[in-house]
């Protein structure tokens, strides 16, 4: 592609970039929706966004109810990292520096607003919004 054509086609190309973000941040939340619903995982958490010069580098995600060990039983290092990297995309900021939610509703809070925006712009995702219904259907 030459120089001229690159920057012609820069606003559709940002536009690409955006929806394959979203994209991935759909399917990526859902599957992290589907983990805590499957292990019933409930209450507040806090998403600490990490420091790289400080005493905690990495993203780290803490149980302010319930008990800490669920969640790093179910949850990677990477796992949080990832969840960081997307919410941090999705409150158009560069890293979250804390991030106060309640780990059940991580699906209902932004699983919609994602469909919504792939939906208005033609793009179906191949799978439904899930609901909380789907994820521990099969599990008693």
């Amino acid at each position: 592609m030459k120089f001229s054509q690159l920057l012609r086609h820069r606003d559709g190309l940002i536009r690409q970039a955006r929806l394959a973000n979203v994209a991935f941040a759909y399917q990526r939340l859902g599957d992290f929706a589907g983990r805590v619903a499957r292990a019933r995982l409930q209450g507040a958490v806090t998403l600490y966004g990490g420091d790289p010069a400080g005493d905690q580098p990495w993203p780290r995600l803490a149980a302010d109810e319930g008990n800490q060990s669920a969640i790093e039983e179910h949850f990677l290092d990477e796992d949080v990292i990832e969840l960081a990297d997307i919410l941090a995309f999705l409150h158009d900021s560069g890293r979250i520096a804390e991030l106060a939610f309640r780990i059940e509703d991580i699906g209902t809070r932004y699983l919609p607003r994602l469909r919504h925006e792939l939906e208005l712009a033609d793009v179906v995702p191949e799978r439904e919004t899930p609901r909380p219904e789907d994820f521990t259907r099969g599990t008693d």
